[in-house]
């Protein structure tokens, strides 16, 4: 039974509700409870978290549902349970000052204690032990010990807030005056990326390794730009295709039912973090379909196969929007789900298929983890099927028939939990990675899903000419943030070069005029996370850099680019300009840091190229394929249909004189008709 105070049987969030039976008097975030704090003058105990997140379910065990622990919260504390994905805003701002009182990174569960009279923190962690270990002191002295120091050092709490607010001041940037925006900034990034990048296994840093779509993205746009040149830059393309490969052969990729995982524990991508998010999987399915585009190399093909056969079995929903998480674990175990034992898998394979498939994902090496194994290319195909006296295309096929296999197997296991909440924003990624794998692949399917996301999206979540940031149980919920807003155009964008829908551009433009209205920063240039009518916090973050997902201003700055370009419209151009002018000295300090904000800055120091053809039928539809079969990640093309309606002035200008023509525009500047495939492929050789 719920606890009597517990206020979190009715909210949406699966997170939450894994918490309504817990004896902690929890609430929602909310007036109703910053109105308890202030009338009792207690401390807040924040705890952020997320439902697929493991330490979050492993603290809640120790702590959450003990007794005596809950009793301590109870008489100390007012606490309030926040689903991260629901409300990134409060995540951001308690992450940041996490990092400001500790001096170290933060992550979930975060633990933080606020002032009851404002909400400022003034102490803060993560996971914290029940007992002393690891080197933490348990959770219990913790409790005791922040309530001791604030009501006994009241003084000291005073001025620290104090301190805190300050920083909080200084964080978003200044108005930059006269900035003149460069390439540097591009040259100093593809050296920073090669002095983090690990040659032996791929990625960038040391362990825990996380995917960093931005960075592998840049280099590639990187690689494609100095193709132009006399001497291609082939360096960052083997760091951008060595990073992905290692991924996808390793152990942070499912290699039986697809999708990646969210990081890797060790240098050499074999143990994930097993929990799976949309967030992840959107840019890097977009990821392997370029890199398929761009290199031929059969294992991105695969990869971007296998991840969108994934998103259509399990992550999108009956009313067509795409689910947030699955969850690291199952039956109480983190990744119980996905290993096996070579008895389990000899088991299910005849005797052709088992010793190939033991030796390429290693089933006869040792366990890998806990007494498992978990699957990780160790071998190469051709390799083994030499040994096996095979050959290398049979090989290939009876792996494929191999982990179909197990995949039905696994299918009958106790699955991990799946968050169903539906994230604007996330699905706004998946949109994109699925648009870019529809044409990369030639699966218009893919594209189809993509356009089931937006249409759900529009229908439940897009009301009075604004967006809601989350659904769940018929429910949309949360003012939009910037990121709903500018992942959601950039997924219509590319959904719009698979197939034309002027409803489409009609709501992208009204999503680009939303953020003028409401997000941009009228002073300093750039956009607010939250909205000018959205609730007041402690700070209106303005974030640039990139972090677990693309900056919100690199993608803001990226579409109004391009947006502003297709419609010649001067205000997004402006307000891209304003935004790198902003970031500008961000920018020059970290580059490597602010990758996407890089692209953005890329379109506008290399103005971007837009194809407009028009025309009908196969032809149309031909001449579409042919262009986009080429990587080329400064281009756009729509293909229009001749008898489109609604169209802008722009657009409909360039009309089909014969069956089918096309228009060259790179920037502002666009050719004269070009009437034949072949003269278009001439004009936009060598861009």
């Amino acid at each position: 039974m719920a606890a009597a105070c517990n206020r979190l049987a009715g909210e949406t969030s699966p997170y939450l509700k894994q918490h309504e039976s817990n004896p902690v008097d929890w609430y929602p975030w909310g007036e109703e409870a910053l109105e308890l704090a202030r009338r009792e003058n207690k401390p807040i105990l924040l705890s952020i978290g997320y439902s697929a997140c493991h330490w979050c379910h492993v603290m809640a065990h120790e702590s959450f549902e003990d007794v005596d622990t809950a009793a301590l919260m109870n008489r100390l504390f007012v606490n309030i349970k926040v689903d991260r994905e629901e409300r990134p805003d409060l995540d951001k701002i308690y992450q940041t000052a996490h990092q400001i009182i500790t001096q170290r990174a933060g992550g979930w569960p975060l633990t933080m204690f606020l002032s009851p009279e404002d909400q400022t923190p003034f102490f803060g962690g993560t996971y914290f032990p029940p007992e002393p270990r690891y080197g933490m002191p348990g959770f219990k002295d913790i409790l005791n010990r922040v309530h001791q120091y604030y009501t006994e050092q009241g003084e000291e709490l005073s001025r620290q807030t104090e301190s805190l607010r300050d920083v909080f001041t200084r964080l978003n940037p200044e108005k930059q005056d006269q900035v003149e925006l460069t390439d540097e900034p591009l040259t100093m990034a593809r050296t920073v990326l090669e002095q983090q990048f690990d040659s032996k296994h791929g990625g960038f840093g040391d362990a825990p390794k996380f995917p960093h779509s931005p960075g592998i993205e840049r280099l590639l746009r990187h690689w494609r730009e100095s193709a132009h040149g006399e001497e291609p830059d082939v360096q960052a393309l083997y760091m951008a295709a060595m990073t992905l490969q290692r991924m996808i052969q390793g152990g942070v990729f499912d290699q039986v039912g697809g999708g990646f995982y969210r990081y890797s524990v060790d240098d050499l991508w074999m143990i994930p973090h097993f929990e799976k998010m949309l967030y992840d999987n959107g840019p890097l399915l977009a990821l392997c379909a370029q890199l398929w585009l761009a290199t031929g190399d059969e294992v991105f093909h695969r990869a971007a196969n296998s991840t969108a056969d994934w998103v259509l079995a399990e992550m999108q929903s009956p009313e067509g929007g795409y689910y947030a998480t699955l969850d690291a674990d199952s039956e109480g175990e983190e990744g119980k789900f996905y290993v096996w034992t070579p008895e389990q898998v000899k088991e299910l394979l005849d005797e052709e298929q088992y010793p190939l498939f033991s030796a390429v994902y290693g089933l006869d090496r040792q366990a890998n983890f806990e007494g498992a194994w978990h699957l990780h290319t160790f071998r190469d195909t051709e390799e083994v099927a030499k040994e096996l006296g095979i050959t290398e295309p049979h090989a290939q096929h009876l792996l494929a028939q191999a982990r179909r296999r197990l995949l039905e197997h696994r299918e009958q296991r106790i699955r991990p939990g799946r968050d169903e909440k539906i994230l604007t924003a996330w699905n706004g990624m998946m949109i994109r990675g699925m648009a870019i794998a529809s044409r990369s692949l030639g699966r218009p399917e893919l594209a189809e899903s993509a356009r089931g996301a937006a249409d759900f999206i529009h229908e439940h979540m897009w009301q009075d000419g604004r967006l809601l940031a989350s659904y769940k149980d018929g429910r949309a919920r949360f003012s939009g943030y910037l990121d709903d807003y500018v992942f959601l155009a950039e997924g219509l964008l590319e959904l719009l070069q698979c197939e034309w829908r002027s409803d489409y551009l009609a709501w992208a433009t009204e999503l680009a005029d939303c953020l003028l209205a409401h997000f941009e920063d009228p002073d300093a240039g750039g956009f607010f996370f939250t909205a000018d009518d959205q609730e007041q916090l402690i700070h209106r973050p303005k974030s640039l850099s990139d972090d677990a997902t693309p900056s919100g201003n690199g993608v803001a700055a990226s579409v109004l680019r391009r947006l502003g370009l297709l419609l010649g419209e001067p205000r997004y151009l402006e307000a891209a300009d304003r935004t790198l002018a902003a970031a500008w000295p961000a920018i020059q300090r970290y580059p490597y840091a602010h990758c996407s904000l890089l692209q953005a800055l890329e379109d506008t120091v290399l103005p971007v190229e837009t194809l407009i053809i028009r025309g009908e039928g196969e032809t149309l539809e031909d001449w579409r394929e042919t262009t986009q079969s080429i990587f080329a990640p400064r281009r756009m093309v729509f293909a229009i249909p001749s008898d489109a309606k609604d169209l802008p002035e722009g657009i409909k200008g360039k009309a089909a004189k014969k069956e089918t023509v096309a228009y060259q525009c790179v920037g502002m500047q666009c050719s004269a008709p070009l009437e034949s495939i072949q003269a278009l492929l001439s004009t936009i050789a060598g861009r």
